[in-house]
């Protein structure tokens, strides 16, 4: 729950907002004080291990001190096998990491990125090289703002 991930983090430092898909994750970072998120980048993925190693590298790099990962329920609230993906990729990650972790509906967080990428007037090329990003800062954002109010 999200009560107990913001209970387990630090006063300050950033959080990580993690759109996981089969073949990217997107990775979005808020700021210290964690009022904003923002879309950082889209690894590929190749297979568990590479892709722990590349996330964990990014995070640690950037001194996060928790991930969000979205929740991609089905649109009537049940879990499908994307949830399945990824929470099984949670509990392999939290294996090699202390770091707290908890998710987030993700339901149309792709569908509100792509609806601000086509308003900003970006190329398709464009939104396909950047979507799952920011897919994940709006994931993140809606974590964030839901912590602001505990």
């Amino acid at each position: 729950m999200i009560e107990d991930f913001a209970g387990a983090l630090p006063q300050h430092g950033p959080i990580a907002g993690l759109d996981l898909g089969d073949k990217t994750i997107g990775v979005a970072l808020s700021d210290t004080f964690r009022g904003v998120a923002t879309p950082i980048q889209t690894i590929r993925r190749v297979k568990f291990t590479l892709d722990a190693a590349a996330l964990m590298d990014l995070l640690s790099k950037r001194g996060v001190v928790g991930m969000v990962f979205g929740l991609p329920l089905n649109m009537d609230g049940t879990e499908g096998p994307r949830v399945q993906k990824t929470r099984a990729f949670a509990r392999n990650l939290s294996r090699l990491t202390p770091l707290p972790m908890t998710f987030w509906d993700e339901r149309l967080s792709t569908v509100a990125a792509e609806r601000a990428l086509l308003e900003a007037d970006v190329s398709r090329r464009r939104r396909s090289e950047v979507i799952d990003h920011v897919a994940a800062a709006y994931i993140l954002q809606g974590a964030l703002d839901r912590m602001r109010h505990l």
